[in-house]
């Protein structure tokens, strides 16, 4: 793409104190730098001093090292990021960045590097378990950056499918097709300038992600001469690649669902001849040498694990079949030696949304969904990154690896652009993924839709207050589906009980409140008829061992999958029967007409590797929403109600006027337990409320050196 003529950089202004970090009433980090490598430098030494437990922790799981601190329990998740070369990749990532940015990314690594030499990173984690940081190496970042994304794709869901083909049929797969891959439930939106109180474009969203503790993203302000942005980073990856405000631009991403990674069935054999032992594969012309290396996990108060690391001219193998062959794993980062770092600091450096299409033609994975706009009032909508153009069978199922009809031909997608006019709406849906070109399963088109219905229902211009409020909207999206089914129920069959649970939910509203018994009663019932359907004689044999790692567990779990296909499963089989029989079970509950609400069942269940005793410091509420609403807390229908995901960041850029801009994370901007802003910003979270951005320095208060 080519940029637009925009006028020549202005210098920004600084703080009267001079470099440094700066925070304001939350706690969050604002540095000012003189020039972006310093800039960076400084980033990577807050991130090691308010996130040192956190980024020590994604080192370790980047370099398979966790059970050395955590123990047998971590062994899995070393295995398998040994296996997948996530270390290596991220080294010969690094090696092809260019000069400019490499030198920029060492920087952030000498600025984490600096916290530990001036005995800055001390969290009490370490001292609960007995372990310490380290150095670290020039590429952590991009292995840190990988150990998020690595699992963000597709492939997971190719090991279920297979599994269904195996044990169902293969016509069964279509029963689980759902246009819902498990997990996905990240929401952006923007308004053009005509139709906002300001003239100018607003942009709003959150991502979801596992609800971590401390969280994914960290707000932070990064300023310099150059450039002036705020936005959400990933601790221990310099810059802001997903959700930022510059003086000039901003931008927002979902995932845009791709299926950029393959699975190959891989036939190996050991050969011994003149030349010692070897493996080799087969491959599309006949069988092939691979590489082998053996390497050993150390495990804490444990024996050590020996792990054979095996890659094939398609990828790194990642795991055995059930049938006692191999699956290898093939991924842009690997193949083409690139992650897309390189579109970092020209992001942040941009003053139009033409310099941030730029910038993103240099994406690689994950395949985003980005959503851009600036000053001069442009708005666009693209999707970002590298989507392998290949037979589309792989995207069903794992494929022969050696069949040449599946090999990638070297060429990528071409993936879509368009100027927006009034409203864009992007929410893990098919319109805004791409379609069919990019991937073969999306989320449903439910929060998409009622995304724009709420804008559209706006009487006069859009103020920020009207994007906020967006994020909490709590009508469930397929509602009315299971609300045809209730009422096509005959009461006459039901026992009295059952028919005052059915005539209670045939009044509610759909909304997921938490303060709401008719969504916690619903939520019984929706329980129920998924743990009677997983438990169905036609879906018995689903419950077989399935031959592969107990990490990919939870794409592999029966009921969750069953909760997630559930709409697709009532559209395609006569459910009266469970449907019936699930109220009758709800019935049976104690109290059921009087209960508790949804807020009681829906608490907020944080994901956290926090040790010992620090293991109670994870904060808990109850909360609204459920998946398939915007305010999409997600569940695991018929398995638990608490929310493990959700909303990991809110915000609202205004392109007027970044003072108007707000933000939020769920738990707080520090990482260590104890810490008055470890999670302050939770009931300010749960409310629906926003942190307003702080632009003036003089407003702030510099921390000592």
């Amino acid at each position: 793409m080519s940029e637009k003529m925009t006028p020549a950089p202005t210098q920004q202004s600084g703080p009267a104190g001079g470099p440094g970090t700066y925070r304001d009433t939350w706690g969050i980090p604002h540095l000012w730098a003189g020039s972006a490598n310093e800039l960076a430098f400084l980033q990577g030494r807050n991130a090691a001093i308010d996130r040192s437990w956190q980024i020590e922790l994604e080192r370790w799981r980047s370099e398979g090292r966790t059970a050395e601190v955590l123990g047998a329990d971590a062994v899995t998740w070393d295995r398998f990021a040994r296996q997948a070369r996530l270390d290596d990749t991220a080294r010969r990532c690094f090696e092809n960045l260019d000069a400019d940015t490499q030198r920029w990314c060492g920087q952030y690594v000498d600025g984490v590097n600096r916290a530990l030499a001036d005995g800055l990173r001390d969290s009490p984690e370490f001292t609960e378990s007995g372990s310490s940081p380290e150095p670290w190496n020039p590429w952590t970042p991009l292995g840190v950056f990988l150990v998020h994304h690595i699992l963000f794709s597709t492939f997971p869901n190719k090991l279920f499918r297979a599994h269904v083909a195996r044990t169902l049929g293969d016509d069964a797969v279509s029963l689980f097709s759902i246009e819902a891959p498990v997990w996905s439930g990240s929401n952006a939106w923007a308004a053009h300038g005509s139709a906002s109180v300001s003239g100018l474009p607003l942009v709003a969203g959150d991502p979801h992600r596992l609800m971590e503790l401390p969280g994914v993203y960290q707000q932070v302000r990064l300023a310099c001469p150059e450039f002036d942005a705020v936005g959400f980073a990933f601790p221990g990856v310099p810059g802001l690649p997903h959700f930022a405000q510059t003086e000039h631009t901003a931008w927002a991403v979902t995932n845009a669902m791709a299926d950029y990674q393959d699975l190959f069935e891989e036939e190996l054999r050991r050969v011994t001849d003149y030349s010692g032992e070897r493996i080799e594969a087969r491959g599309a012309e006949g069988w092939e040498t691979v590489v082998v290396n053996l390497e050993t996990i150390h495990v804490r108060d444990g024996e050590s694990v020996s792990v054979d690391i095996i890659e094939t001219a398609r990828g790194p193998v990642i795991s055995e079949t059930p049938d006692g062959g191999a699956l290898s794993l093939r991924f842009p980062a690997r193949v083409e030696g690139r992650l897309g770092f390189e579109a970092l600091l020209p992001m942040l450096r941009s003053r139009s949304v033409s310099a941030v299409e730029a910038a993103l033609d240099a994406w690689v994975e994950p395949v985003n969904s980005v959503i851009a706009a600036d000053t001069s009032g442009t708005v666009t909508q693209f999707v970002a990154g590298l989507v392998p153009q290949r037979n589309p069978a792989n995207r069903r199922l794992p494929a022969p690896a050696f069949s040449a009809r599946h090999a990638w031909d070297g060429q990528y997608v071409i993936l879509p652009r368009s100027e927006v006019q009034r409203f864009a709406v992007s929410a893990n849906d098919r319109a805004a993924g791409g379609g069919d070109a990019v991937a073969m399963e999306f989320a449903p088109a439910y929060r998409a839709a009622r995304i724009r219905e709420l804008l559209e229902e706006v009487e006069g211009p859009l103020t920020p207050d009207h994007m906020r409020a967006i994020h909490m909207d709590t009508l469930l999206g397929p509602w009315p589906l299971f609300r045809s089914i209730l009422a096509d129920l005959d009461p006459a069959e039901l026992s009295g009980e059952a028919k005052e649970v059915r005539s209670r939910l045939l009044r509610w509203d759909g909304r997921m409140d938490a303060g709401s018994q008719p969504a916690a009663m619903f939520a019984e019932w929706r329980g129920a008829l998924v743990q009677r359907l997983a438990k169905h004689p036609s879906l018995a044999s689903l419950n077989s061992p399935t031959g592969y790692s107990s990490l990919f567990g939870p794409w592999l779990s029966v009921p969750a999958r069953v909760g997630f296909a559930l709409e697709t499963l009532l559209l395609r089989i006569d459910a009266r029967v469970e449907a019936a029989a699930s109220l009758e079970d709800v019935a049976l509950e104690e109290a059921p007409l009087d209960g508790a609400s949804w807020g009681d069942r829906h608490q907020l269940l944080p994901v956290h590797l926090l040790p010992g005793s620090l293991a109670k410091a994870a904060p808990t509420v109850g909360l609204s929403g459920d998946t398939g609403c915007v305010l999409c807390t997600e569940s695991l229908p018929g398995v638990d109600d608490r929310s493990f995901r959700g909303p990991v960041a809110r915000y609202v850029w205004d392109l007027a006027e970044r003072r108007n801009s707000r933000w939020v994370v769920p738990f707080g901007a520090a990482g260590t337990p104890g810490h008055q802003h470890f999670s302050d910003q939770l009931p300010l979270w749960t409310a629906g409320q926003l942190a307003p951005v702080v632009t003036g320095w003089s407003a702030l208060g510099k921390d000592e050196p």
